[in-house]
């Protein structure tokens, strides 16, 4: 297996997705354009001959401290640099397929052909299709930052058996300290994940084991280190959301996995409580029809993020034309609506959207000396038109992919 992580067309694959990703330097200050400057090949060349005969030493990582969403608290990123980043690419490469063969269905962090809005559907699958009420909203505590590598290691030999992968490994953990995995590696979300699949294996065999005429008493659901439990209510399962708890709790301490109790809650949505998961706050509701099901409406604290984004962009554009400031706000807004969509947004999108514009229209206005916002000097069709401010504020629902409905209907 390490023959082929010292192959060159693997070692250049991982140069096109580490320059792909256009990441910033690392300790050594090399980017991109430097190496390409005194030639790539023999940048690559000199990487395959350190693996051939094992002198491979990794770099530290470069510390990046960057603000979480609620403005107070950091994130520690370690930054590679780029001759690390094409090694972890070509470890990444040979050892992604294997893993990912093995990883469960209820999981979706950093999975190809898996996103947030899939997980999203699997808990409201849960709550509207099978009554799960009882939810368990698990946050942990820094997560990435506690994966003790000895417990990772154990898990990647289980399939890996290959005395100089394994050495490589570890080489490439130790550089960034004594536990724990750097967050903006692209080794980590493989590692990440592979250091949970023993949790996530532990609760696929409780919804097996819990389920009654095709509907599971446990749905688990974990993107990332966001872990949603299900539970359902029944007379043969007396105490179970305690029973989940407990083991949850027991899996966790074995990984020396710590819960953040201040994010971390069990919630009864038929006592009008919700929860909030993946950027969505979630709660049970009655349709038109008196039917309950899952509300995902996206969270107030994500809508403000878009529109200070927008207000900061527009208050430091100085004289630039309307058209140059539509291009820069249309790229904001197209990824946050792009996420949101699959939820119920609509009102969400319309209060953003009216914001939006009422601050280019004056932004315009201005540019004119003259106050106000133009609602006769412009009409709509001018500003999504001529100037091409970003529209599409239009809902999806997700559908889950064609294999995936086979899976469903059992064929």
């Amino acid at each position: 297996m390490y023959v082929h992580i010292c192959r060159m067309d693997t070692l250049w694959e991982a140069y096109r997705m580490a320059r792909a990703n256009k990441g910033a330097h690392g300790v050594d200050g090399l980017r991109f354009e430097d190496i390409e400057s005194k030639g790539l090949g023999k940048f690559l060349q000199g990487i395959r001959e350190e693996l051939q005969n094992r002198t491979y030493c990794p770099q530290p990582n470069r510390p990046v401290e960057i603000p979480k969403g609620d403005g107070k608290k950091t994130r520690r990123l370690g930054i590679p640099t780029v001759k690390d980043r094409v090694v972890q690419g070509a470890v990444w490469l040979i050892l992604e397929p294997i893993f990912e063969a093995d990883f469960c269905n209820n999981t979706f962090g950093y999975r190809p052909k898996r996103n947030c809005a899939e997980a999203l559907n699997r808990v409201c699958e849960a709550v509207n299709r099978q009554g799960l009420t009882e939810i368990v909203d698990v946050d942990l505590s820094s997560y990435f930052d506690n994966v003790r590598h000895h417990l990772l290691l154990a898990q990647v030999a289980k399939r890996v058996n290959d005395d100089k992968v394994m050495w490589l490994l570890k080489r490439i953990l130790k550089a960034g300290g004594k536990r724990g995995i750097p967050q903006g590696s692209p080794l980590s979300p493989l590692l990440a994940n592979l250091y949970m699949a023993e949790v996530d294996r532990v609760f696929e065999r409780a919804e097996e084991t819990t389920r009654e005429r095709n509907e599971a008493r446990i749905v688990y659901t974990r993107f990332s280190d966001d872990i949603v439990i299900a539970v359902g209510k029944h007379y043969r399962w007396a105490n179970l959301l305690g029973h989940v708890q407990r083991r949850l709790m027991e899996e966790l301490n074995k990984l020396e996995v710590k819960i953040n109790e201040e994010k971390t809650k069990v919630v009864d949505l038929t006592r009008g409580e919700s929860f909030s998961y993946l950027g969505f706050d979630c709660r049970l509701v009655k349709s038109r029809r008196g039917r309950n099901f899952l509300m995902r409406t996206p969270r107030l604290k994500k809508r403000k993020e878009v529109m200070e984004k927008v207000r900061k962009l527009i208050q430091n554009s100085g004289r630039k034309t309307i058209k140059a400031l539509v291009a820069e706000i249309n790229p904001i807004l197209a990824g946050w609506v792009n996420y949101f969509r699959t939820g119920n947004s609509s009102r969400t999108f319309q209060f953003v959207q009216m914001y939006v514009e009422q601050r280019v229209r004056r932004f315009a206005m201005r540019q004119r000396l003259r106050r106000g916002f133009g609602w006769k000097r412009w009409s709509k069709q001018v500003v999504y038109g001529e100037w091409g401010l970003f529209n599409d504020y239009r809902v999806r629902y997700y559908s889950p992919p064609v294999e995936s409905m086979f899976q469903l209907l059992g064929v």
